[in-house]
């Protein structure tokens, strides 16, 4: 299978003077393995190490083509998940802040902790949240996910599952927060843009939960499923919060999916993509 990341640079963000695109170079995980990584031909590459994990982005330096095309080879078969995908990185995007530290506990201990404590964090994070994309997001300007209280908070699949996360951890579970792209099966091989999950391993035993496609589809009870609307899905990062040395220039990112711009004031910007499988 060939995952295809085609970049246009009529763009804000490369008309503003962008420095450059930076690139995850992909992942294996227990459900694909990563054969190979393309990036755009003809274009001038830096690889960048993640100084918090042993992930790598590529940086595209001043493109000045019409379009960038990258590609990632995969094979449906276990790769195996990095284990620092499972150990905790303290950012603002990972640490649970003390209430909902505490409220993590107290329901895995209600549950009996093992696999049913997992599935009670799931179930208690998804009756915070209803799907959405708002412009704010509720752990802005914190520096660790707060605790959401009564009532419900929109949220992306990245705002769920950085809380799922965060409770998760907080109650001793091993947890990865996994990045890349689905494809629904109606829209033949093509998507609008990245999605997330996370992956828990207990025992031995490493279970997918997607909150927010349950929630699209209707489905009120969360189950363990990697695919629980139809489709196929493609794991390009893992992580939250990651750092790049760029000469005297520390980047940091939130997470790995789709490539992003890096403005001249060291913000980085969406870009225009098109993403299809072959």
């Amino acid at each position: 299978m060939t995952l295809i990341v085609t970049v246009q640079l009529q763009d804000r963000a490369a008309d503003h003077g962008a420095l450059g695109l930076l690139v995850p170079c992909g992942i294996s995980t227990n459900r694909q393995r990563l054969l190979s990584f393309e990036p755009p031909q003809g274009s001038r590459i830096r690889l960048l190490p993640d100084r918090d994990s042993d992930q790598m982005v590529a940086f595209v330096e001043a493109p000045s083509a019409d379009r960038l095309t990258l590609r990632y080879g995969f094979a449906a078969e276990t790769g195996g998940l990095s284990e620092q995908a499972f150990l905790s990185t303290e950012n603002r995007w990972s640490r649970a802040a003390r209430a909902l530290a505490a409220e993590a506990e107290t329901i895995a201990l209600a549950a009996g902790y093992g696999r049913a404590g997992i599935q009670a964090l799931v179930e208690a994070t998804a009756a915070k949240f209803r799907y959405g994309h708002p412009a704010e997001k509720y752990y802005d300007g914190q520096d660790a996910i707060p605790h959401l209280g009564c009532g419900l908070t929109e949220g992306s699949c990245v705002d769920i599952n950085a809380y799922l996360m965060a409770a998760l951890r907080s109650a001793g579970y091993e947890a990865a927060y996994i990045a890349g792209y689905f494809f629904p099966r109606e829209r033949d091989g093509l998507t609008n843009d990245m999605h997330c999950w996370v992956a828990t391993r207990h025992e031995g035993e490493i279970l997918e939960w997607d909150i927010a496609h349950h929630m699209k589809i209707g489905e009120a009870r969360i189950a363990a499923a990697y695919n629980p609307k139809p489709g196929e899905r493609w794991a390009v990062g893992y992580g939250l919060g990651h750092r790049f040395q760029l000469d005297d220039r520390e980047v940091e990112m939130k997470l790995l999916a789709e490539p992003m711009w890096l403005l001249p004031d060291g913000h980085l910007a969406d870009a225009m993509l098109e993403i299809r499988v072959s």
